[in-house]
């Protein structure tokens, strides 16, 4: 994994657990400067967990970086609960962090899935964000889902897509994620953790412009597919509990909010329709296609954008 464009690795200064609604604990860490400019870091999935590098992001010299695993993934706890796991859930989640570390306004800064929170959450707070970096635009639209789980993505990895089909019976795949969270919710350890294994390989496989054993090895170890598996099923049966459309209907509520889409031109998990869609809806963001990437944020590209949006937002907002 190329990681050139980010800063040196760092440790936290402060990581400690926050109870939430019960049985959820979660796993909050800052690093960087205690007095730099608030950034609040949203992991992917739902369900991936906060990994070392992206605390890199970030320039530890003007930045208060503060990373948190989501419900029921990573160091949060119980691992894997889908009880009480919902987006309105993780939005008041991110006003419990915030107000515990008597932050006023952030940075909030996320992908894939952490973009879609962080659409939710500034939607809903518009008064506490400060700017948004967002990358991998996924608006959790009928149309998203079905490219990903239907049709679309399948036309470009067709072999990936057979293996992913490949546990479901001909009945099954008229209904895919149905299917997949009955055996990931089952009783029947082996069977919820080959689904998890199978859920978690079709998305790695399709994650990067260029294919990478490592991002596969990483999405397939049961200490991330698991909970990646199921979380994400479960939100995507439920329609990530969004009404239809809302984050782009509600897009004018960023107004006034300054704004970095960053987005794979080779992104075959997320369609770059829906990054161009979200610009359109809101003026006040830039939207950066980046020519030879993919949809991960481990991809030297996107790392390169991303880190130059955080330090401009470090000068605007220090």
């Amino acid at each position: 994994m190329n990681q050139s464009a980010l800063y040196p690795p760092i440790e936290p200064y402060n990581a400690f657990e926050l109870a939430v609604d019960p049985p959820h604990r979660l796993y909050v860490e800052e690093c960087g400067n205690p007095e730099g400019v608030p950034v609040v870091f949203l992991h992917g999935g739902p369900g991936g967990g906060c990994e070392p590098y992206h605390r890199r992001f970030f320039d530890p010299r003007r930045y208060r970086a503060v990373l948190l695993d989501q419900r029921g993934c990573g160091r949060s706890t119980p691992y894997g609960e889908l009880d009480g796991n919902d987006t309105w859930a993780l939005v008041r989640d991110l006003e419990a962090i915030r107000e515990r570390l008597g932050i006023e306004r952030w940075v909030v800064f996320g992908g894939s899935w952490g973009s879609t929170l962080a659409l939710a959450y500034a939607e809903k707070h518009p008064d506490r964000v400060l700017g948004l970096i967002v990358r991998g635009i996924f608006l959790c639209r009928q149309a998203d889902l079905d490219w990903f789980y239907v049709h679309g993505a399948n036309r470009i990895f067709p072999e990936h897509w057979e293996d992913f089909i490949a546990l479901l019976s001909d009945a099954e795949r008229a209904d895919l994620a149905n299917a997949y969270y009955r055996r990931l919710t089952g009783p029947d350890a082996g069977i919820a953790e080959a689904a998890a294994r199978a859920w978690s390989t079709w998305e790695a496989s399709c994650a990067t412009l260029l294919p990478d054993p490592e991002v596969i090895e990483h999405f397939t170890d049961p200490a991330v597919a698991v909970a990646l598996a199921r979380i994400e099923c479960h939100y995507f049966v439920n329609r990530a509990f969004l009404e239809p459309d809302q984050l782009l209907r509600d897009a004018g509520r960023l107004a006034g909010i300054p704004g970095v889409i960053v987005h794979g031109r080779w992104d075959a998990i997320c369609m770059p329709e829906g990054a161009h869609s979200l610009h359109r809806a809101w003026p006040d963001s830039e939207l950066v296609f980046v020519p030879d990437a993919g949809h991960l944020a481990s991809e030297p590209g996107i790392q390169r954008e991303l880190v130059r949006a955080a330090d401009n937002f470090a000068e605007r907002f220090a």
